[in-house]
């Protein structure tokens, strides 16, 4: 047998974390890193964080799982939270961002299937984003790397250019039922969706009867500042998909539509086995219990104006390797002018975990209850990485 035990579908690196503790991972040899990736933006609390631990405990030894086919105490709770701090009248919930998508563009071909519309079924997307990996939100990308050996896809997304209004009030058809777009985009390159687009498309969806879906995976739970990213816009969507970060590093998604958008979403249209489990709901009790205490938002904008300042200084000294930043609130990313994922790499070995995005990006997406000593470090630590790999990028 030549294959691995685990399917090789991941280019893993030679970091093995088996501990965390707040900003930071260890190996079995006692290893650290200052995790700086968060798990992609997962790890909101940072690791071991005491009460979502506990919250998840105790939830262990009372009940972990209980079929959909029942009524659940703690799907209601959770739901009603939700709705109370958001845009939203309802909620599914599902396991991962890749379904929550699933189910929000399920959720928009409903509604133009029960309204009387079923020929909208084209949803427009956005150049360079990322949705998750099913057949359907790849699908929903122009990225040859998620797309290459699943062609033919499905027929139902059109790919617009990011940022470009004109673009698409031009695509609008009869076909055309709703827009999906990041707000910020994640994997594009910490692209943030100008003002002008994102309450433009807002404007266009209601003025030709479209339903604007928000892709907030990674940018949404208070990453950017806000509780959502979409808030800093002015506007609200129809639907919305969250994950990450809302079970703090337990497995948990979901989909917020308004009432008029989930008007076909009816009993049988939609279903999980887990989803909703009593587990994942405590999970983001307990999540949301920290990040909707007044003073967290207020650290997160404290933490993201002195990380950003931090890095537009240290630009200066390795201008041969850094760029600018850009981002929103503890979303960030470092421009490299040349490629983000060999610096990734060799930052490791100096100690810090981060990203790699498109666009020749280092993604930066600390734990948001970072301090001003975990900044340092990460300066630090960015430097020492620089000044080790100058040599070799000059090469």
């Amino acid at each position: 047998m030549t294959i691995s035990p685990l399917m090789p579908v991941y280019g893993r690196c030679e970091v093995e974390p088996v501990r965390g503790d707040g900003c930071y991972l260890y190996d079995a040899e006692g290893r650290e890193w200052l995790d700086f990736a968060s798990g992609i933006a997962v790890n909101l609390l940072g690791h071991g964080h005491p009460h979502l631990v506990g919250a998840i405990q105790k939830q262990a030894a009372t009940l972990m799982h209980t079929s959909n086919l029942y009524k659940s105490p703690a799907q209601v709770s959770l739901a009603e939270r939700l709705v109370a701090l958001t845009f939203a009248d309802t909620v599914f919930f599902t396991n991962s961002g890749a379904e929550a998508l699933e189910c929000s563009i399920k959720t928009a071909r409903a509604y133009h299937y029960a309204t009387g519309n079923p020929h909208k079924y084209r949803i427009l997307t956005f150049s360079n984003a990322f949705h998750g990996r099913t057949l359907a939100t790849i699908s929903a990308t122009d990225q040859e790397k998620l797309r290459k050996g699943f062609e033919p896809l499905p027929d139902w997304f059109r790919v617009l250019p990011f940022n470009d209004l004109a673009a698409a009030e031009a695509a609008i058809d009869e076909s055309i039922g709703a827009f999906l777009v990041e707000p910020v985009q994640g994997e594009g390159g910490i692209r943030p969706a100008t003002p002008e687009f994102l309450k433009g498309l807002r404007e266009l969806a209601d003025r030709h009867g479209l339903l604007l879906i928000l892709d907030e995976v990674q940018c949404g739970v208070g990453r950017t500042g806000t509780l959502f990213a979409h808030e800093q816009y002015g506007i609200t969507p129809d639907i919305m998909a969250i994950a990450k970060g809302i079970g703090g590093g337990f497995p948990v998604g979901a989909c917020l539509a308004t009432e008029r958008a989930a008007t076909g979403m009816v009993v049988g249209t939609h279903g999980s086995t887990y989803g909703g489990n009593p587990l994942a709901m405590a999970a983001c009790e307990a999540v949301l219990d920290v990040v909707t205490e007044p003073a967290f938002l207020a650290h997160v904008n404290e933490m993201s104006t002195r990380l950003r300042a931090a890095l537009e200084q240290m630009i200066p000294n390795h201008d041969d390797l850094f760029d600018h930043v850009r981002g929103m609130g503890l979303m960030l990313g470092l421009k490299l002018k040349s490629d983000s994922r060999a610096f990734v790499n060799h930052a490791r070995s100096h100690g810090i975990l981060t990203v790699a995005a498109g666009d020749n990006v280092v993604r930066l997406l600390p734990p948001l209850i970072i301090e001003e000593h975990h900044i340092r470090e990460c300066v630090d630590r960015l430097s020492a990485a620089a000044r080790a790999y100058a040599p070799a990028a000059a090469a």
